[in-house]
């Protein structure tokens, strides 16, 4: 099976505008409440694909601009299969306890496997010798400082069987009154057993992923656009071709080509006889910085009027220069 490539976490880093679907190895899926999940299924040496996916993570909230964030970490047989299921004798289980008030990185680690009482245990050691890997190649990644391990840390979900993840924004006092509080923003975890429950001959398939909250996000992302006082622009279309005459439509169709095929996002009214200042009307309420007109008068002379939406103020552009004129504009703004 090939290698989780750097082309798969790039196109993932982007998370909404570049989504790609490689077969085999990666699995993306979309599901009711609104998330994203991305996956790695197959059987890998310890720890490498979980520390790419919180590398990923790290990726996408560092590339959303959300602020300030921690990945907290925890493994589920250390927390819970430990002392819930497993009848820990009551003073190793005291012990856990104890360091379940604790967090931090592989110091913490390092601290918890020279413990005597809970050496003795062998899922313990295991567990925590995982971690202590994982916390190698986070290094290495360079993200280490944005890991906490975190034993308090739980996720409802059963089917974890190893180590489980979950972020969370860090806010000053000042952003929380403005901010809502809406938990975690990507969790995840290893659920080596959850594909083999759907396999009739039981075939177990390692795997680990996460889960972007897309929602979660969009309700942070709105919160502080609605705080700040910005419009919230709905669309990308960097130019509106325009006219004030009637019959003028292949004209403007013609327009509009020379825009797309030089790159610039433009559209016009799907309407033959549009007024203009319908059209004018239009700009100003979807944010369009730009507006070209051409009419008969500017037909004859060979121009076209280029308007800014924001001043209202109109130049006329040789036809020949509207291209380079407009995206002088646009690399200005």
């Amino acid at each position: 099976m090939p290698s989780f490539g750097l082309r798969h976490r790039r196109a993932w880093a982007s998370l909404f505008s570049q989504l790609l679907r490689p077969s085999g190895l990666v699995c993306i899926r979309e599901v009711h409440f609104h998330s994203q999940d991305f996956d790695i299924a197959g059987q890998f040496d310890p720890m490498i694909p979980d520390a790419e996916c919180l590398k990923i993570m790290c990726e996408i909230l560092s590339g959303l601009q959300l602020g300030d964030f921690l990945i907290k970490i925890s493994w589920n047989d250390v927390r819970h299969e430990m002392v819930a299921r497993k009848g820990l004798a009551p003073e190793v289980a005291d012990r856990i306890g104890d360091y379940v008030q604790c967090h931090g990185g592989v110091s913490l680690i390092e601290e918890m496997l020279q413990d005597s009482r809970l050496s003795q245990n062998k899922q313990a050691l295991e567990g925590l010798g995982d971690l202590k890997l994982l916390f190698e190649y986070l290094t290495l990644f360079g993200i280490a400082e944005k890991i906490s391990f975190d034993l308090s840390l739980a996720r409802g979900l059963d089917y974890y069987t190893g180590v489980i993840y979950e972020a969370v924004l860090l806010q000053t006092p000042a952003q929380a009154e403005e901010s809502l509080n809406v938990g975690s923003v990507a969790a995840g975890g290893r659920y080596d057993g959850l594909v083999g429950m759907f396999d009739p001959k039981g075939h177990k398939v390692p795997c680990v992923g996460l889960s972007i909250g897309v929602e979660r996000i969009f309700a942070i992302l709105e919160q502080r656009i609605k705080t700040s006082g910005q419009k919230i622009r709905t669309t990308e279309t960097q130019v509106f071709v325009a006219t004030p005459q009637k019959n003028f439509l292949h004209e403007r169709l013609k327009l509009i080509s020379e825009l797309w095929d030089a790159g610039i996002k433009a559209e016009l009214l799907y309407k033959n006889n549009p007024k203009l200042l319908t059209q004018l009307h239009y700009c100003e309420h979807m944010g369009i910085p730009l507006v070209v007109i051409i009419g008969e008068q500017e037909l004859k002379e060979g121009v076209i009027k280029l308007r800014s939406v924001a001043s209202r103020e109109e130049v006329a552009i040789k036809r020949e220069n509207l291209v380079a004129e407009i995206q002088k504009r646009l690399s200005e703004s």
